[in-house]
């Protein structure tokens, strides 16, 4: 929320702070606590205030010229998770990653599809820790060569219709390995795809390969729900909102699962505020698109779909 002053002084807090990925393996920023929704002063016109809820306001108004996408990115469909029918039927363009090999996941990309929203694969990849279960079928590991994960890439890209490109999900292992995201991205471009990184290595080498491949660079800001209180989700929607006064766009990832519902509605809650503060909620395809300049040539057979 914002808070009007009195006179004509006007005082901005603005903090900046990149989430952690879900396997920590980011090094965490100190940021400062913050309640507000913050718009830029000067981009503020004829403001008023909406209320979401008891302890919630933000001061609305029209804005300036200034782009403020927002891609809201939610991982794990594929396996009738709690929350994908709320996530599905949130009132914005969103961006769906379906794992593929799952009971749903034809039936969960069809339907997210058929609602406008974009589709990604959600590809497991090994991370450098963490439970071997919770990758799922199909998982890409290190020490498979290269014509078996190109073998699994390719077997994953057809078990999820109308998919526009790949993320990972875990993969801190994978994402920090030359060889291993060469093959993989590879693939993308023969595709016709991009690959979006999680960020769930700090030192991945995602974007310098999507870079030298001509492919566009994309990645994920912060995670919405690492931390499942709607406290620390509403902060995070918060720092999104922050880091679009410095950015033109910003990419956050959520989660359907054991906590799916609670995230959903958060979202639910947040979005017509964020939106009246000018936030446009956009699919990773148009953010891919926005790439495809004389500054990036992709390679053979690399068409966005």
């Amino acid at each position: 929320m914002l808070v009007k002053t009195r006179c004509s002084t006007f005082i901005i807090i603005a903090a900046l702070c990149v989430g952690s990925g879900l396997e920590f393996n980011l090094p965490m920023a100190k940021a400062a606590s913050s309640t507000l929704f913050l718009p830029s002063a000067s981009a503020v016109v004829k403001s008023k205030s909406v209320t979401a809820g008891p302890n919630s306001r933000i001061e609305t108004g029209k804005r300036g010229e200034k782009s403020r996408k927002l891609v809201v990115i939610i991982d794990d469909l594929g396996n009738n998770m709690g929350g994908t029918e709320e996530m599905l039927s949130l009132p914005v363009h969103l961006t769906v990653a379906v794992m593929p090999f799952l009971p749903t996941s034809r039936e969960d990309a069809l339907r997210a599809h058929k609602l406008g929203h974009d589709v990604l694969v959600h590809l497991p990849l090994e991370p450098k820790q963490g439970r071997p279960e919770w990758l799922g079928p199909g998982a890409i590991l290190t020490r498979m060569t290269d014509a078996e994960v190109r073998q699994r890439v390719e077997a994953a890209i057809d078990q999820v219709p109308y998919a526009v490109g790949i993320n990972n999900h875990m993969g801190s292992k994978v994402t920090g390995d030359d060889r291993v995201m060469s093959v993989i991205l590879e693939v993308c471009r023969e595709r016709g795809l991009f690959f979006v990184d999680s960020k769930t290595n700090y030192r991945s080498v995602v974007g310098r390969l999507s870079l030298e491949k001509g492919l566009p660079q994309l990645e994920n800001h912060l995670f919405l729900d690492d931390l499942h209180t709607e406290n620390h989700m509403a902060g995070q929607l918060r720092k999104a909102q922050q880091l679009l006064e410095s950015r033109d766009n910003c990419v956050l990832i959520g989660h359907v699962g054991v906590h799916g519902r609670k995230s959903a509605a958060v979202l639910k809650k947040y979005i017509p505020l964020m939106q009246a503060d000018g936030v446009e909620f956009i699919g990773i395809r148009q953010l891919a698109q926005e790439q495809i300049s004389p500054g990036v040539s992709p390679g053979p057979g690399f068409t966005l779909p």
